[in-house]
Parts: C-alpha cells; structure tokens; sequence
C-alpha cells in the first residue's frame, strides 16, 4: 500500500519505475552461461540489485572487472563487518585476503544469508577473477591488500578523531574509488584521475551510508558497530548510543547536522571528478550513486527519524535519478536542488549552520557558474521537503515551502537567493554503508 500510495502521490514517477523495472529484467537475462560467470552475476543481483543496474551501464570486459572488484571487497567486507569471528582469526585473514584472490579452493564460511553464500563459494569469484586480463587483476589485487590492512588497523582502533574517520573512510571506500579509477583507466576508457578526486568520490558515499546506518551499526548484536568519530559525537552527548533516546533528541539532530556538514566537503571534488570523465557509459555508473548521495543527505539533515529507522529517497525519486542522468548538466542540476532542500532545512540556531551554508553555497555556485541550470524544469523538488521535526512549526514548513519555490525560480536564471531564516525547529539510497562501491 505504501508504494501504491507514493506512486499515486507522484504519478511522474510511474514511467520510470516502469523503465527501472525493464532494466532490472535485462540485467538478469544478461548473466553470463558459464557456471563461475553466471554464480558471480546472480551473486551481485543478491547482494545489491542497485549497483546491478548500474553497472550494466558498462561495456562487457569492464563490466567484469569491475563486478569481480566489487565481489571481492564484498567478500573481504563481509569478514570485517562478522563481529562473531575472533580477532585473532579475522585479523589474518583481513591482511591475506589479496593472496586468497588467487586460490582456487579458498573459502571461509562467516557473514549470513547471501552474504555466507558468497563466502562459501567464493571460489567461483576467484576462478573468475583468474579470467580478467593482468592490468585489471593488478589494481584488484593492490586495491584488496590495502584495503585489507586498513580494515585490519581498526579492528584494533576505535574512530575517535575526524582525521581516525577520514582514515577509515579510505580504507573501506576512498580506496575503492582508486581502484575503480585504475580500472577505468586500464580499460583505456579513462585518464587516470587524481588520487584526491578518487579518494572523496568514495568518502562522499561512505560518508552518506554511515550518517544514514547509525541506528543499523549501534544496534547490531552481538556488538555495536560505531563509525562516527568521538571528536563529533562527545560535544553532544557522553556515549554514542544515548543519541538514539528520545530524551536526546535537540542533541542527536544537532550531532547529526555536524556529520552531514562535515560530508559535505567533498561535494566540489565529487563535481570535478565526474566533470572530467569522458566515456558516457562510465559516467553514468559514477554519476548516479553520487546524486543518491547528495539526496539521501538532503533527506537525512535536520532529520530525527535517523534515530528511528531508515530515511532514505523514495523509490520513484531513485527510478528517475537513474532516468534523468545521462549528461553533466544533469549533475549540475541534481546537486543544485538537493543542495536547495538540504538549504531549506538550515536553522540559524544549529551550532553548525554558517559552516553548513558556506559549504552549500559553494557547491551551488559550481553549478551556477557551470551554465547548466538555464532552462530547466527540476524532476527533485517538486513540493516541500518532507521530515520529521523534533519542534514542530507551521510557520517554519511555509517558510520552507516558500523558500523552495524562489529557489527553483531563481535557478532557473542563474541566480543567488538568500538563506531562508530559521525559526527554531529541530528536524530529521545504494546499499549499507560498507558498501563497497556506487
């Protein structure tokens, strides 16, 4: 009932969930015969049906290299994320699994549901990986052993400074942005990029998940898993967990807000990234988690139903997201109005606020300044923003409304608009956080 209801509610999205479900028929006709092939392609369908589609965007030999990629530091992310397995074996194992890669019968059996299947299994993963031409398995290889040892080193380290978290986003996901654009570029498709282009198209996500996964990680038995950093956290409340408590909730949502700001910074390296780009195919793949991105953090910000479920972008949204993106403009575009909603959502008495501002108006002034938001009709902001305040406040919510229709108008022109003053409430898309790739 509840998707029947979206859909009613947002009729624009019909066609393109139409055309997602079409796709996600294809991609399933398009799983190789060959029993390792076929074991690998069906696994990814399991494990993330999202990037499944996406990466259908790609040609054929990049395609499996990148699906063996994404398998293998899904194999490696499911040891680190079994918090039943020991340190002492875990540790080992996380610090070996790039030689693994090259056995054939190597398996360990850990992780649950598909998860224990691709463990069990692997070495159809390996057997294809063995398939992939040696420029490919070099950066898997080398990717995998970073990986691992980063993984490994906070095993035994908890993230307690900004700079520990920056640190851990690395490893488990600025990494994989390196790897994809080695990959990329052993495809001779691609330049290779930057490694600080790289690294924040990674961070940018791994960021995303993590905000959105906080009540996931703190509640997972047998042991929480805890990846926001001290250095945030403790200026709010003394333990990590107390921010899910209702009585917390001013504090979590302020916290929060911190976090979202603090992801923010990478918006204008993720923008230069994709600007730089040329294949189309390889642009889309990069380009569509990164507006997930933006817009699940437009939904998260100011959002206390962080500490309650699971916020994230309603499925139409996703199905156009998907849809729209074809061109940078359309980037441009989509950041520009997530960037809009996100702004709306700004109180003047968050502790954080002229640090988020800034850091919006500098991502919506590359996309002013990119000639891109001319003449366009937004698909994203349609109507209001819709979150959960802490402080409910009519008159902030027509405010915000208002606010949101001179935004579009103004964009349209290329033009700035102001900030819309705050009132005093206090408020509350890809896969989980260690997912390791769009």
């Amino acid at each position: 009932m509840g998707t029947l209801g979206a859909i009613l509610k947002h009729p624009v999205d019909i066609y393109p969930l139409l055309k997602l479900r079409m796709a996600a028929k294809h991609a399933e006709k398009q799983i190789p015969p060959e029993p390792h092939w076929a074991f690998c392609y069906s696994m990814l369908h399991r494990v993330s049906r999202s990037f499944a589609l996406v990466i259908q965007q790609l040609g054929t030999e990049l395609r499996n290299a990148v699906c063996i990629f994404y398998l293998v530091l899904r194999a490696l992310d499911t040891v680190e994320d079994d918090t039943s397995i020991p340190t002492d074996v875990k540790v080992p194992i996380l610090l070996a699994f790039h030689r693994h890669i090259y056995d054939r019968d190597w398996h360990f059996s850990c992780g649950t549901k598909d998860y224990k299947v691709l463990m069990d299994q692997f070495h159809n993963v390996s057997t294809a990986f063995l398939e992939l031409g040696e420029g490919y398995q070099e950066a898997i290889e080398d990717i995998t052993k970073k990986m691992g040892a980063g993984m490994a080193k906070f095993i035994l380290k908890e993230v307690e400074s900004i700079d520990d978290y920056d640190e851990y986003c690395h490893y488990v996901a600025g990494l994989v942005g390196l790897g994809l654009s080695k990959l990329f570029h052993a495809s001779g498709l691609e330049d290779l990029a930057p490694d600080s282009l790289s690294n924040s198209m990674g961070l940018f996500l791994q960021k995303t998940n993590i905000i959105r996964d906080y009540l996931e990680d703190i509640n997972e038995i047998p042991k929480s898993r805890m990846f926001w950093p001290r250095e945030i956290w403790s200026k709010y409340v003394n333990k990590l967990e107390d921010l899910k408590y209702e009585e917390n909730s001013v504090k979590a949502v302020q916290c929060l807000n911190d976090m979202v700001t603090n992801a923010l910074i990478h918006m204008d390296d993720t923008l230069k990234y994709l600007s730089e780009l040329r294949d189309p195919a390889i642009f889309r793949f990069c380009a569509i988690p990164q507006i997930m991105a933006i817009g699940t953090l437009a939904m998260c910000y100011n959002n206390v139903d962080v500490f309650r479920g699971v916020v994230k972008m309603r499925r139409g949204l996703t199905a156009q997201v998907i849809h729209q993106t074809k061109t940078m403009a359309d980037v441009y575009g989509a950041f520009f109005d997530f960037s809009c909603m996100l702004k709306s959502k700004v109180d003047n008495s968050d502790p954080n606020a002229v640090k988020t501002l800034s850091r919006l108006e500098a991502a919506q002034k590359s996309c002013r300044e990119s000639g891109a938001l001319n003449k366009r009709k937004s698909y994203i902001i349609r109507n209001e923003p819709r979150y959960i305040p802490v402080l409910k406040n009519p008159q902030r919510e027509r405010i915000e409304r208002a606010a949101i229709g001179r935004t579009l108008k103004a964009s349209q022109y290329g033009q700035h608009t102001a900030r819309t003053p705050g009132i005093g409430s206090k408020n509350k898309m890809i896969n989980p956080h260690r997912n390791v790739a769009p």
